[in-house]
């Protein structure tokens, strides 16, 4: 089933003209930040310093025990105090390293710049590996491992799509980095020995688009390749049927391709040109109800509440946090959690009224689902506690993208009854 078949071509309203146009605000904790040691499912740490120890901004603090490896850099200066534990947007309470800011944010270089023309494909991908690179489109998955054994892959995708309503972070920093985002685009193509990298922009962004060919002068392999503005059109699923015309099973390695977000290019230029690891980040702050929405670049660890009271607070007594995008980020009773380094927005709306009516078996949520599942029959599935049935109509496909809550003319959240089914389904498999 093709998203873009029929009435699949759907286009939301982005309301990006609330933060796309402003310029980056920086933000400084007010006093701690408290850096998460979580990497992807990964937990398991080795700390590197002790309590009591000065650290500089791009200290390594920690890396991973188990699971792919992954090292956690300092993003201030100043005095680890130790472990908390802490409420993540993962929706779980998860420990936390707190360093205490001395403001002074003194720097020091997190490890060796890299020459990338000169060294061989598998230095460079360790090079990423050792420089704590991940996804930053909200994944947080380890770069490195895409790259470890490209056979096959012809094609790199860096998704600068930015479907989700709201969210303009990526924009920002593609705007203000744009050769970073060329250098790594580069990189990616050498680590993966691809025939060509596409950089996949919205056709409803000329300027972006404009911007980034202007840099483009000496790239040979490397194209802007516009694409609808339509959602989900960042889900690498669709990117790879929009842009190669190719359908797949598991990952995007079956159809030649390996699929980058757009900052995660940027940091991989900034890590082999500078040194530099991932200690920023940029996350877009919007919604009707932050009253100054903003991008804003704030170190990794700084807490949401000191974010929103920075961008104005908020506009009425009872809202409705989400960390991320309206459409898959994940709504947070309170604002007590903190930015971890694939977060890539706030978005602060009104408190959701229940005023969900009975399914009128309409269809509308198969119609328009872009895994070409049928969430009508999951929701019933559900109900009659009937795992077999969830399983077989394909729970596990469904990437919570938020679509069919979003076309339900019954007010109904659809995309919650399908991930409250994901999470029987997973639970009898374990």
């Amino acid at each position: 089933m093709s998203l873009f078949l029929g009435p699949m071509r759907q286009h939301i309203r982005g309301k990006k003209e609330l933060t796309e146009k402003s310029e980056l605000l920086h933000l400084m904790p007010k006093k701690e930040v408290y850096i998460p040691l979580v990497a992807g499912r990964t937990l398991d740490f080795d700390i590197l310093v002790e309590e009591g120890d000065t650290v500089s901004v791009g200290t390594k603090l920690a890396e991973t025990k188990s699971g792919f490896y992954v090292p956690i850099y300092s993003s201030v200066s100043g005095t680890y105090k130790g472990i908390v534990k802490r409420m993540h947007n993962s929706l779980r309470p998860q420990n936390h390293m707190v360093i205490e800011c001395n403001f002074k944010q003194t720097k020091v270089q997190s490890f060796a710049p890299l020459d990338w023309q000169s060294a061989t494909r598998q230095e460079c991908v360790d090079f990423v590996k050792n420089a704590g690179i991940v996804g930053l489109g909200g994944a947080g998955f380890p770069t490195y491992v895409k790259y470890m054994k490209p056979d096959g892959v012809d094609y790199v995708l860096i998704n600068a799509v930015e479907c989700e309503p709201y969210i303009t972070a990526d924009y920002r920093s593609v705007m203000d980095d744009a050769k970073d985002l060329v250098t790594g685009a580069k990189i990616m193509k050498k680590m993966a020995e691809a025939k060509m990298v596409y950089i996949c922009i919205k056709e409803s962004h000329p300027d972006l688009i404009e911007k980034v060919k202007s840099v483009l002068t000496d790239a040979a392999g490397v194209e802007v390749r516009p694409v609808p503005d339509v959602y989900p059109m960042g889900w690498e699923r669709v990117l790879v049927r929009e842009v190669l015309h190719k359908e797949y099973g598991g990952l995007p390695a079956e159809a030649g391709a390996i699929i980058g977000n757009a900052s995660s290019a940027i940091a991989i230029a900034k890590a082999f040109e500078k040194g530099e690891a991932i200690t920023q980040k940029n996350l877009t702050v919007s919604g009707e109800c932050v009253k100054d929405p903003h991008n804003v670049c704030v170190p990794v660890g700084m807490p949401v509440s000191e974010i929103i009271e920075a961008c104005g607070g908020y506009t009425q007594d009872t809202v409705r946090l989400i960390s991320g995008g309206p459409m898959m980020g994940k709504t947070i009773v309170n604002d007590m959690f903190v930015v971890d380094r694939a977060m890539n927005a706030l978005t602060v709306l009104p408190a959701a009224n229940d005023d969900a009516i009975a399914c009128l078996r309409c269809g509308k949520c198969s119609d328009h689902c872009p895994s070409g599942l049928q969430p009508v029959r999951i929701t019933a599935a559900l109900k009659a506690n009937d795992v077999d049935e969830m399983s077989k109509r394909g729970v596990m496909s469904c990437i919570e993208c938020g679509m069919c809550t979003y076309i339900c003319p019954s007010h109904i959240d659809v995309t919650e009854n399908v991930r409250k089914a994901k999470r029987i389904v997973m639970l009898k498999k374990k």
